[in-house]
């Protein structure tokens, strides 16, 4: 059983330090970057169907090569090894762009059972790449997965899948191997069995150790290895255009504020006075 889940490095909105260029293209090698919230999902259905039924977990991105530590955070949740997908040629590329170049990197890899992205990521917000590859590699997808089993001997994916609508449903479809799976924000391992849960305490373990040195598990490849065609990966094979990038500008403060010092006791008797009617209390 051989899994590969995809991961993408985000913004780390946290340092306040986001990087755009004049054309309003994030310059992602200049942008403090951590793995997206949502792909740890992706990895811990990964982890799950290691410990119940063995096999490789593989995790791949594209990016720059800053995105190693990306791979070395997301090896932390866990996998056996890691791929970076990083070239020039690859740079600025939309949903569809960045489809072509994982669905590359995926078939380089050989054939795995399960492809495995999260819901959608930070930055962008479309949940498109998933699906996007998924349809490159002509597979079949099942989307917003909550929990999940897998059958070798019948060659089957069994999941559970959230249907939102005006009453949230849960329903219950079967793919064949190899499939797409797009984990959902509400994915939840189960490790019943005392079996499983000693496995999955062994697997962290050696894949936390195994991260400490991710460079000896990590394998780059560029536009060129892949044989991808630079007109179809990139700006030049982004169809999307983005017109512009506006700043979200500081609202301005419609209240005025008075500043008072911990040791000024009376205008700290002032606050106190003046809070004391909306306590509720004496």
């Amino acid at each position: 059983m051989h899994s590969v889940v995809l991961t993408k490095g985000v913004p780390d909105f946290r340092e306040g330090k986001v990087s755009f260029d004049e054309d309003g293209h994030l310059e992602r090698g200049a942008t403090p970057t951590v793995m997206n919230p949502n792909d740890e999902f992706a990895l811990q259905a990964a982890l799950q169907t290691k410990v119940k039924r063995g096999g490789r977990v593989s995790v791949m991105s594209m990016g720059p090569p800053g995105y190693e530590s990306v791979l070395e955070e997301a090896m932390g949740v866990y996998a056996d090894d890691c791929y970076l997908l990083s070239d020039r040629e690859m740079a600025a590329a939309d949903t569809w762009a960045t489809a072509i170049t994982l669905s590359a990197g995926i078939e380089k890899i050989g054939d795995p059972d399960l492809v495995i992205a999260g819901f959608k990521t930070a930055d962008g917000e479309t949940g498109q790449t998933g699906p996007q590859t998924a349809w490159c590699l002509d597979r079949p997808i099942v989307t917003h997965v909550i929990a999940m089993e897998v059958d070798e001997d019948a060659g089957t994916l069994r999941a559970k899948r959230l249907v939102e609508g005006d009453v949230d449903e849960i329903e219950t479809v079967e793919a064949p191997l190899p499939a797409f799976v797009v984990t959902d924000p509400e994915f939840d391992t189960s490790y019943r069995r005392a079996e499983h849960r000693l496995r999955h305490k062994q697997l962290k373990a050696e894949t936390e150790a195994r991260a400490e040195n991710y460079e000896d598990h990590l394998t780059s490849w560029s536009a060129e290895e892949l044989e991808l065609d630079p007109d179809f990966i990139g700006l030049d094979g982004s169809p999307t255009i983005v017109s512009a990038v506006d700043p979200i500008p500081k609202a301005p403060s419609e209240r005025e504020a008075t500043m008072v010092e911990p040791d000024d006791s009376e205008g700290m008797g002032e606050v106190l006075e003046t809070m004391r009617p909306l306590a509720g209390g004496d």
